[in-house]
């Protein structure tokens, strides 16, 4: 207030001064400044009161905007109409010319007051001034990184102004990029618009771009899909812009922008869970999830905890990752009852005492050995942990009455090439074997690759890269359907919602995506050039790899779910080989698959091609290939 009683009095001597040319005496002989001297108490009375009456003296001016500048303009304009009423009244003269000048003046000091405060108060205000008028001169400086934007929608607008007001960032929107052939030639936020995706890469060379930033968060995958392919083809950083729903608080800002992740490349909207149907079965359950301690595993216990579970179990053979688990949950979800178990699937007299404590409601199975060239070498290994370890988990969740049991299976059990793959389809024919005579409600989940689990190709490549290469790929043709690991885990959780017993469920994936192109997004999403800073080197496929992966049996079919993007195969009856050992009960396929022990690794895959007629393991076949048809019940292996 004291700051705008002074600003009032030298607005109006400078008004003076300024009617009659700098003629002070002049002014002084006409007595039109004595009558200004004799009023200026009741000027200064009526003004400030205007002022106080317009809130002027109730803002936090550090954070004024444009509603500030309108406030003082509304309020300088009645102030002045006032005064000049007053005046009128007490049949006082001061010069039209004179009061209206001070009304400009008063206008100017009292916003440049207010600036000139929150500048003092805050210094990086004056840095941004000085960097806006820097811009504007096209001398930013070489540390200014040059953006170019694509969206030029709310968002873009948004971002094109956060950046201008954030010196910090040290940013400049050159250009920027829309499909909307309306907007082309048009400017956004004072910056043109010069053309659509297409014209990316002329664009970034034209106004030698540093970074692109893609501000369009309503999109969808497939949309952003094609845009990151057009800004890959550049040598530009490239940033993105969240997708709505994950702004928390709806507000476009700097600090809001990602690094583009290899998820963004995929082309397809994330698997949405319907809570309603999920949480009728898993809340106030005793759950139990094998294989807790895994990528998926762990993964479907935090999830899980959302649901409030009654009990929620992680069992694992693995210490270490379960001690993390319990850490993660007793901290993320302290009002859940979680309990971790150490031991193996396969140590069925543990899993007895286990499923006679506990008596789980629902079982999530995700014990399993997955890695496919060390199942290769370790085929006795995987038979006893994804065949003899499933039945072990199926046979008990039958026998204790568990409500419904899902198996995490995957896509390489379809038309196997490898140990694992025919190994997990075997699991599959156990759970649809089992569930024809159950009143449990058994259901398997089949995916494909799980971008970022353990073992998987893109944390490998990242490593690579970091060691600063070269990356290898199996073969340059080879293909493979990915997923994140939410995705996997609410399929499979959405999936044991919707099953009514035998069910094998499938996730719409979208298209194949071709390792050598993830290869290289890898490399490029990592700051490199793919086969100049970071070599690609072809190793050969591995035993047991396939070019390409599919999703079912041709005997299998398909058809749709309750769920958009989940599908169900039509079961198919198990093996005959299969079925004779079933016919035995529990003993047959154990001790057969534990006699495999004094077999060599050939005539375990010749009994497992046995087990799954499609299984194509051409080492199989001829000398050395062993049969496992039980005869009698004396004679179980021959």
């Amino acid at each position: 207030m004291a700051t705008d009683i002074i600003s009032i009095t030298v607005a109006f001597m400078l008004a003076f001064l300024l009617r009659f040319e700098f003629n002070f005496r002049g002014v002084l002989e006409q007595g039109y400044f004595d009558v200004f001297l004799k009023n200026l108490l009741w000027i200064i009375l009526i003004k400030v009161t205007v002022f106080a009456f317009f809130r002027l003296y109730n803002s936090l001016w550090r954070y004024a905007g444009i509603e500030q500048i309108i406030k003082i303009v509304a309020a300088a304009t009645v102030a002045f109409a006032a005064v000049m009423l007053f005046l009128d009244l007490a049949g006082q003269v001061i010069p039209r010319g004179v009061q209206g000048i001070a009304y400009l003046l008063d206008i100017m000091l009292l916003g440049g007051t207010r600036i000139a405060c929150r500048v003092l108060r805050n210094p990086s205000e004056l840095r941004r001034i000085f960097f806006l008028v820097h811009k504007s001169m096209g001398i930013c400086g070489s540390k200014a990184s040059r953006v170019l934007l694509v969206g030029a929608g709310d968002a873009g607008a948004s971002m094109i102004k956060e950046i201008d007001r954030n010196p910090d960032s040290r940013k400049r929107v050159m250009a920027v990029i829309d499909d909307n052939s309306q907007k082309m030639g048009k400017s956004i936020s004072g910056k043109k618009i010069v053309g659509n995706r297409n014209r990316i890469v002329a664009a970034a060379k034209k106004y030698e771009i540093d970074e692109i930033i893609v501000a369009i968060p309503s999109a969808p995958k497939k949309q952003i899909q094609g845009i990151l392919n057009e800004c890959k083809k550049t040598a530009c950083k490239i940033k993105i812009l969240p997708a709505y729903i994950d702004l928390i608080d709806g507000k476009v800002n700097i600090s809001k922008l990602r690094d583009v992740a290899i998820e963004d490349l995929l082309g397809r909207e994330a698997v949405c869970v319907d809570l309603a149907e999920v949480s009728g079965y898993l809340k106030d359950k005793v759950v139990v999830v094998t294989g807790g301690g895994g990528s998926i595993g762990s993964e479907l216990c935090r999830q899980i905890a959302k649901f409030s579970p009654k009990k929620l179990i992680a069992l694992d053979v693995y210490e270490n990752s379960l001690f993390d688990l319990t850490n993660e949950i007793a901290k993320s979800y302290p009002e859940i009852s979680f309990s971790p178990v150490v031991t193996s699937v396969r140590n069925r007299r543990r899993l007895i005492e286990f499923f006679e404590r506990e008596h789980p409601e629902v079982v999530f199975h995700a014990a399993a050995h997955k890695h496919v060239p060390l199942m290769e070498d370790n085929p006795k290994e995987a038979i006893l942990n994804n065949i003899i370890g499933t039945k072990n988990v199926l046979e008990l969740s039958d026998e204790y009455g568990v409500e419904r049991f899902v198996l995490v299976s995957t896509d390489k059990a379809v038309n196997p090439t490898n140990v694992m793959g025919a190994t997990k389809r075997v699991a599959e024919m156990l759970m649809q074997e089992i569930s024809t005579r159950s009143l449990t409600n058994f259901s398997a989940v089949r995916f494909g690759n799980v971008l970022g689990s353990n073992g998987s190709v893109l944390p490998l490549f990242r490593k690579q890269i970091e060691e600063g290469g070269p990356v290898t790929v199996t073969h340059e043709e080879v293909t493979r359907y990915f997923m994140t690991i939410p995705e996997a885990v609410q399929l499979v959780i959405q999936s044991g919602a919707i099953a009514n017993g035998g069910e094998i469920f499938i996730l719409d994936m979208g298209d194949a995506v071709r390792i050598m192109d993830l290869a290289e997004n890898v490399i490029r999403l990592s700051g490199y050039v793919p086969r100049v800073d970071i070599e690609i080197v072809v190793t050969g496929l591995r035993p047991g790899e396939k070019l390409y992966e599919e999703l079912l049996l041709d005997e299998e079919g398909i058809k749709t779910t309750t769920h958009t993007s989940i599908y169900v195969g039509h079961p198919v009856p198990p093996s005959p080989a299969l079925k004779k050992f079933l016919e035995y009960g529990i003993e047959g396929l154990e001790e057969a698959a534990e006699s495999i022990c004094n077999l060599s690794d050939v005539q375990v895959k010749a009994w497992l091609s046995e087990l799954v007629p499609n299984y194509q393991n051409g080492k199989t076949k001829g000398k050395g290939e062993a049969h496992f048809i039980h005869t009698t019940k004396n004679d179980r292996l021959s």
